[in-house]
């Protein structure tokens, strides 16, 4: 893979964290009743990112969660073999909640759809919100993220890579071509 470009940098994930923060908030009238969950890896950083914005805006502190879809994805046999199960952290509750489901890229929705069961089989959430740092649209299924940081029209031979300060050292967004 080349680097293609940069499509977000740091400051730019920045505001784009701040102003999904702002439209969760406007959307749900504050924040009572709701739980962000962020799907691993990344997603679990922006949710915690999400979350400490919201408190800043807000003064209020949402509950934060991790979600492991490992074993709800449609695709685990053609992934490794040796998939390990890190394990999912939900806090309290989801029945009754409006869940703000989050992500780094959404892609073809088959992540999001795996997320949805994983979240089902913790219980029955009162509305399921979905907030993704980038839409690189191609989706084969029908799925529409409620609240997006950056809608990246891409092309199929292409990568979104998403990395961030917690787990790669460096907060950016750029786009590789498959060679």
């Amino acid at each position: 893979m080349i680097n293609k470009s940069v499509i977000m940098d740091e400051a730019a994930i920045r505001r784009a964290l701040t102003r999904i923060a702002h439209e969760i908030i406007e959307r749900n009238k504050g924040v009572e009743d709701c739980i962000i969950v962020g799907i691993k890896t990344r997603g679990i950083y922006l949710a915690q990112r999400l979350v400490e914005r919201i408190e800043m805006i807000e003064n209020v502190k949402v509950p934060v969660g991790e979600l492991d879809i490992t074993f709800y994805r449609d695709d685990l046999q053609h992934k490794s073999e040796d998939a390990v199960l890190q394990g999912s952290s939900l806090p309290s509750q989801i029945t009754g909640k409006t869940v703000i489901l989050v992500d780094d890229v959404l892609y073809t929705g088959r992540t999001v759809r795996a997320a949805l069961d994983a979240l089902i089989d913790n219980g029955r959430p009162r509305m399921i919100q979905l907030a993704v740092l980038v839409d690189r649209g191609h989706r084969e299924l029908p799925i529409r993220p409620d609240f997006v940081g950056k809608n990246v029209p891409t092309a199929r031979t292409e990568i979104v890579d998403v990395q961030l300060d917690e787990v790669d050292v460096m907060d950016i967004v750029s786009i590789r071509q498959l060679l």
